[in-house]
């Protein structure tokens, strides 16, 4: 049997084989599998423009934020509604060290996702799931919309406030990020 760590509230039966199963996968070599409200997803490896655009946000976040941070490509984060691996995960220096595969998204400063063929789960599910682990940020670049949004102050959820810029308008991260992310190099 797989050991599960706590989570938020109890699991029915029906969630915990569910979650069971889940953990018991054996994905292909480069394909990531999520539990997102309940479904397992399972998603191929990305594509070039979506590693263009993933080493284009790590880059501003190593050479212009405020203070130095930790960003992990696919950690695993144990959420409210489920096992999401964002597409990169933002904490301080350390903070997942001696953590395990699947991590409390306890202390995680900023999540980013970049959309892929399935936009409407970054969108709406994920988004959700972030706020609801209390997940300060999420950072959605929506390749379909060529847009980026930060969402912040999570509540009950969701996030009760946005920014959204189109591709080419810089986009103001807070503190301690305390940069404005140029979004012209995603268009």
């Amino acid at each position: 049997m797989v050991a599960m760590p706590a989570i938020e509230r109890p699991l029915s039966s029906e969630e915990e084989q569910v979650l069971q199963s889940f953990l018991e996968l054996d994905t292909p070599a480069g394909f990531k599998a999520e539990l997102i409200e309940g479904e397992i997803v399972v998603t191929p490896p990305p594509n070039g423009s979506h590693e263009t655009a993933f080493a284009l946000l790590i880059r501003q976040f190593i050479r212009q934020a405020a203070i130095d941070l930790d960003i992990a490509g696919n950690k695993g984060l144990i959420v409210p509604k489920g096992r999401y691996i964002p597409d990169g995960t933002i904490s301080p220096v350390g903070h997942f060290e001696d953590a395990d595969s699947w991590a409390d998204a306890a202390g995680v400063l900023l999540v980013f996702e970049i959309t892929s063929s399935n936009p409407t789960k970054d969108r709406e599910a994920k988004r959700r799931g972030y706020a609801a682990a209390g997940i300060p940020c999420y950072l959605l670049i929506d390749r379909s919309d060529r847009s980026a949004t930060l969402f912040t102050d999570p509540s009950e959820g969701d996030y009760r406030a946005h920014a959204q810029v189109p591709f080419g308008k810089p986009l103001d991260l807070p503190a301690p990020f305390s940069f404005a992310l140029d979004t012209a190099p995603l268009r």
